[in-house]
């Protein structure tokens, strides 16, 4: 049975951030639980595509419907291996649902690799999971992160940061090294 990983979904969740990391997850041979609270199997998020376009922060546009394949009132976080939280705007309003919270701290309770980007640490600030930790977000996020005891890491947008269990990222631009370090802290072995 293939190992298990959770992914963190809501309406307007990053394109990029939700289906690259789901689909390269997959295609190295790990089951992904794909999940949205108030959602359940077969239902879809939209997603949102942000983009670089010259201005002072990013633009945003309509992008795909993501497909959720399992419910989260079912998740048990103890099935899970890992935990990926994707950026966009879903953030800022998953981190308002207690039983979201709870099942993150799990994580870290445990000490198991959790993957987030862009905005998705917003999610880790809620949970009061950043004290003392190292992480990077998109710039935006990163009052908030030095605000709840975190150390901010400003690093270009397509590097990644990891410290200890937690790999984290500015945007999608970094999911080459993101992807690279979480397969790492997940002790993932790719055969070429």
């Amino acid at each position: 049975m293939a190992k298990k990983i959770l992914l963190l979904a809501g309406d307007f969740t990053e394109d990029y951030e939700t289906m690259v990391p789901f689909q390269a997850l997959l295609a190295v041979g790990y089951a992904v639980d794909a999940v949205c609270p108030g959602k359940k199997a077969g239902e879809a998020v939209r997603t949102a595509i942000h983009d670089f376009e010259g201005e002072q922060t990013y633009s945003e546009k309509r992008g795909h419907n993501f497909a959720l394949n399992a419910d989260f009132d079912a998740v048990k976080p103890e099935d899970y291996v890992g935990l990926v939280i994707p950026g966009g705007r879903a953030p800022e309003y998953l981190r308002l649902n207690k039983d979201l919270l709870k099942i993150v701290a799990h994580f870290f309770t445990n000490n198991k690799p959790v993957a987030a980007v862009c905005h998705g640490p917003q999610i880790l600030v809620a949970a009061d999971l950043v004290k003392g930790r190292s992480l990077t977000a998109y710039p935006a996020v990163g009052p908030e992160i030095t605000a709840a005891g975190g150390n901010y890491v400003d690093i270009p947008a397509d590097q990644a940061y990891t410290d200890g269990n937690l790999v984290t990222s500015p945007a999608w631009p970094g999911h080459p090294a993101w992807l690279n370090q979480f397969f790492k802290v997940l002790g993932a072995r790719i055969e070429l």
